[in-house]
């Protein structure tokens, strides 16, 4: 019988604390995005370093069709080579250490990732890219590009033709959510923007290689504060899964939702 494209989900984590368990978390935006879009959804909880991670990603990856890593809190610049911000706010050391393994293996075995917020930065960093690191410092006449005080905060972005984007969103006049300080700097060999503010600060990335069907967004199209036209991401991203394994002579369904062109 022919099935729905498989995707995994990494998740966030909190230590335990106060009496309360450690815990993990996935965000109810990314797996019904996911199922709008025509998959299934399953999570993948971070794993403690002791454990055979190669041999458990292995298995794991070899059963999904394609992955989201999600975003959250902020990557350690020091785990590549930089001084932290004072505005830094960490992601967990146990989550950050696992979400990297799971990036390295992801490029290592080219599976069908979309990466968002801070998975995008990740995605980013991990193939040979840089970040800003404070974006107020680093880039002080861009945009606010957080408001502390509007979780709704939106700004434009400007599309490059012939995109995934462009699919997404056509000649639509586009506003995204905006919720990080910290940005894409140096993109990584291999990817294109495909998404910018006006102010240059990059929203939205895929890769350019034939052998990685791959694409990260700055801003959150599973949020609340996602518009309408959102979801399509997701509706393009499960139809590239789709033609990646048609590729490979396996035939998944396709998504009943029409997508946007």
């Amino acid at each position: 019988m022919t099935r729905k494209p498989l995707i995994g989900i990494n998740s966030e984590y909190r230590s335990a604390q106060k009496g309360v368990p450690a815990l993990s978390i996935a965000f109810a935006g990314y797996y019904d995005s996911l199922l709008q879009a025509g998959a299934l959804p399953v999570v993948i909880p971070p794993f403690k370093e002791d454990t055979d991670l190669d041999d458990d990603l292995a298995q794991i990856l070899e059963t999904v069709d394609g992955v989201v890593l999600v975003g959250g809190a902020d990557l350690d610049p020091m785990k590549d080579g930089y001084m932290r911000h004072p505005s830094v706010k960490l992601l967990d050391e146990r989550r950050e250490i696992f979400d990297r393994f799971l990036m390295d293996k992801i490029a290592e075995r080219k599976t069908p990732l979309l990466a968002i917020g801070t998975g995008m930065q990740l995605l980013n960093v991990s193939q040979g890219g840089t970040l800003f690191l404070h974006l107020p410092e680093d880039r002080p006449l861009a945009l606010p590009h957080r408001d502390a005080m509007d979780p709704n905060h939106r700004h434009p972005m400007v599309i490059e033709k012939g995109s995934l984007m462009e699919r997404v969103y056509g000649e639509n006049d586009i506003r995204v959510n905006s919720l990080h300080h910290m940005a894409i700097d140096d993109v990584a060999p291999g990817f294109m923007v495909t998404g910018r503010c006006p102010d240059g600060i990059i929203e939205a990335i895929e890769s350019a290689r034939r052998d990685w069907f791959a694409l990260g967004t700055q801003f959150h199209p599973e949020s609340p504060s996602a518009t309408a036209l959102d979801i399509g991401i997701f509706r393009e991203f499960v139809r590239g899964v789709v033609a990646e394994k048609r590729k490979k002579g396996i035939h998944l369904l396709e998504a009943k939702q029409p997508l946007l062109v």
